[in-house]
């Protein structure tokens, strides 16, 4: 090995080390400026005017719903034989009350 190739293998560790730390720090710069680029573009555009709530909403459901019943016959059901189309339909009866260490999910009851 000559002086001169010596004296150049590190520069070339050098350059090794210091290109791709450039390199990222030119694209955190350019995410940086997108970011600031997009949020300028958000704050320059007029705020879309949304419609007021009504004061009394028309349609208001409150109260529990009831599952449909299935038939018991006694056999295994899959669930290709249960309908999809129906679901629930309002309860008559009242929703059941809360007790102090009987609801929740921690012991489950």
């Amino acid at each position: 090995m000559t002086s001169y190739e010596s004296l150049a293998s590190p520069n070339r560790d050098l350059l090794v080390g210091i290109g791709p730390f450039v390199a990222g720090l030119i694209v955190v710069l350019i995410l940086i400026g997108a970011v600031v680029l997009g949020l300028r573009r958000k704050r320059s555009r007029p705020a879309e005017n949304q419609p007021a709530a009504p004061e009394n909403p028309i349609g208001y459901e409150t109260g529990m719903r009831a599952d449909d019943e299935v038939t018991a016959d006694g056999r295994r059901r899959m669930p290709y034989e249960f309908d999809q189309t129906r679901g629930t339909r309002p309860s008559d009866g009242e929703p059941p009350k809360w007790q102090e260490g009987h609801s929740g999910s921690f012991g489950n009851g």
